[in-house]
């Protein structure tokens, strides 16, 4: 979404209590947080591998220096969305995907944004719920291994684990990832290889003054 499309959105009545700043860049947003205290950080992805990978990496680091911010990623398609699901190293408020309709996205921004702090805890929110589970220990440890180029064979033996296991270990995560290749998986492990092997411990969340 543009930031034009943004600006529409936020001039609509039922977002009158927001006032909305846009950054071209994360570090633009990060040089003013010293002087503006954020509610909310909406990010909105242009479906590129980079760009996922520095999403993920932004807000990891915004948990852990303004863990009260709420964090809501705007997708470019379900696929997307399903992988910032499964792969943020951090906590999220919110994941969107904007294939959905207009009205759609608009009741699931105000959702996200008028939620309490009760709900805000419950990681990945509605997204999430919507989803099937994620990927387990073994299935993320699979996606790390191949995106440093080891075979199945190769992975069934630093996992000690036989070939059928990894095999369907893999299967179940290209399901839940939706991607149907290697390709995507790939894309997945990819950017798995490029963030922390553990999320940061979770933040009480706190109700900063709206900007």
């Amino acid at each position: 979404m543009s930031a034009v499309g943004l600006q529409h959105i936020f001039a609509l009545p039922a977002f009158s209590r927001y006032q909305v700043h846009l950054f071209s860049r994360f570090d633009s947003f990060k040089d003013a947080l010293s002087q503006t205290a954020f509610y909310s950080v909406i990010y909105s992805l242009s479906d590129a591998r980079e760009e996922r990978r520095n999403c993920l990496a932004s807000l990891r680091d915004l948990t852990f220096s303004h863990g009260n911010i709420q964090r809501i990623v705007l997708a470019s398609d379900d696929v997307e969305a399903r992988l910032i699901c499964h792969l943020s190293p951090a906590r999220l408020h919110g994941i969107i995907s904007k294939s959905v309709s207009l009205e759609q996205l608009i009741e699931g921004m105000l959702t996200f944004l008028n939620e309490t702090h009760r709900v805000n805890d419950n990681m990945y929110n509605h997204w999430y719920v919507n989803q099937n589970r994620m990927l387990s220990p073994t299935e993320r440890a699979i996606l790390r291994y191949m995106s440093s180029g080891y075979s199945i064979p190769e992975i069934a033996t630093q996992l000690e684990r036989n070939i059928k296991t990894i095999r369907a270990h893999k299967f179940n995560a290209m399901v839940k990832l939706g991607v149907n290749s290697d390709v995507g998986l790939l894309d997945a492990a990819d950017i798995l290889a490029h963030l922390p092997a553990r999320e940061p411990r979770r933040s009480a969340l706190s109700v900063p003054s709206f900007s």
